[in-house]
């Protein structure tokens, strides 16, 4: 009969031997707001919808008692919402390029797929926008 000669390891919790990719997603928050070049468009605000794909790395896992310990979707809706009322953005691109600046403060999160589009703006179509994917290079400029 042959033996099994299986090793056992045990891992020390406090050691770094896993990297976490997590991923944080918001479908479809619709916010109405000013935004827009035309002068029609500075007038009347309209029904916007912002859908986000949000990469983040950990070394370590979440705490269940710790929210720092997570990229905060509740965060990241209210710092959408402040941002959009705090200026107009005659540009999707514009508007899109405020919402990276403001989340690539946490340094964690390596990547954001951003969809922007205006729900009300033509009517032969439900929407027209943007999609923008953004990565942090890790390059040294």
């Amino acid at each position: 009969m042959k033996r099994n000669n299986l090793k056992i390891v045990k891992i020390n919790k406090n050691k770094s031997l896993f990297n976490y990719e997590k991923k944080i997603l918001i479908n479809e928050l619709i916010l109405n707001l000013k935004l827009g070049y035309y002068d029609f468009e500075k007038k009347k605000p309209q029904k916007v919808k912002f859908s986000l794909e949000i990469d983040y790395e950990d070394k370590k896992p979440s705490s269940d008692k710790d929210i720092r310990s997570i990229v905060n979707y509740g965060t990241i809706v209210k710092l959408i919402t402040k941002l959009v009322k705090k200026k107009h953005y005659n540009f999707l691109e514009t508007l899109a390029e405020a919402v990276f600046d403001e989340l690539f403060k946490d340094q964690r999160i390596a990547k954001i797929m951003l969809k922007i589009e205006k729900l009300e703006i033509l009517k032969q179509c439900s929407s027209v926008g943007i999609q923008i994917t953004k990565k942090r290079s890790h390059d040294k400029l």
